[in-house]
């Protein structure tokens, strides 16, 4: 997949819907009843706070936003990249196009710049991409559920994922951007997952890190060449 962005295209990253979480839902009801407008929608990964076509108790506890995102895709465009709580997702939504970890970078272009989309937890080390093959993997997954007698399994995921604090400042971002930017060989680089909200202009680069939807509140918009920030 070869991505082409628009003016008006909104980028939202890091989610992590859950009961305590509902930004998202926000998000997309506003989306639906036409207070925000666009043509084109990116999801930068961890939207759900874990969600896999696998799991029934999930998919079941997620099912209006599932919904309602299908909903929106007959109507403009979505782009779904995985992050680390959501994936294996293209059985749940036909209509978008659904970027698994391996794929990424998503390779595109905006008017004159080429750019490069990624949820970010990519470029990381072997090991950690080892575990990601092992938690994707759709037969262990399968297993897992069919195991997952009244829902014990998955109760203790969620309530567990419920506990965390995700929301925090990373000493020296800036330090990780430069490291990471060996990677990318494209004008601008697109990623959430760090929570950081946070955009550097270098030589001949520009990381844009999306800020967590559910940590600030915010989205991105990009148009006429400037990516900002609204309020839900």
């Amino acid at each position: 997949m070869f991505l082409n962005l628009q003016d008006r295209a909104i980028f939202v990253a890091d989610s992590h819907y859950n009961s305590k979480n509902t930004e998202f839902l926000i998000f997309l009801e506003q989306l639906d009843s036409k207070k925000i407008q666009t043509n084109q929608l990116i999801l930068m990964g961890d939207n759900f706070d874990f969600l896999s076509s696998e799991s029934k108790f999930f998919v079941k506890q997620n099912i209006k936003i599932i919904n309602l995102l299908n909903k929106l895709a007959q109507e403009i465009e979505i782009v779904y990249l995985e992050g680390n709580h959501d994936y294996n997702l293209q059985k749940l939504f036909p209509e978008i196009e659904v970027v698994k970890r391996e794929n990424q970078p998503l390779l595109g272009k905006y008017k004159d710049k080429t750019i490069a989309l990624s949820h970010g937890d990519n470029f990381i080390n072997w090991k950690y991409d080892l575990y990601c093959f092992i938690i994707r993997n759709s037969t262990l997954l399968k297993f897992l559920n069919f195991i997952d007698f009244g829902n014990f399994i998955s109760k203790k995921i969620d309530a567990s994922l419920l506990e965390k604090n995700i929301c925090h400042q990373m000493k020296d971002f800036k330090k990780l951007v430069i490291k990471r930017l060996n990677n990318y060989k494209t004008d601008i680089i697109i990623e959430g997952h760090y929570h950081q909200g946070s955009t550097f202009e270098f030589e001949d680069k520009k990381y844009i890190n999306i800020p967590s939807l559910c940590c600030d509140k915010k989205y991105m918009i990009l148009n006429n060449n400037e990516f900002t920030v609204e309020l839900i």
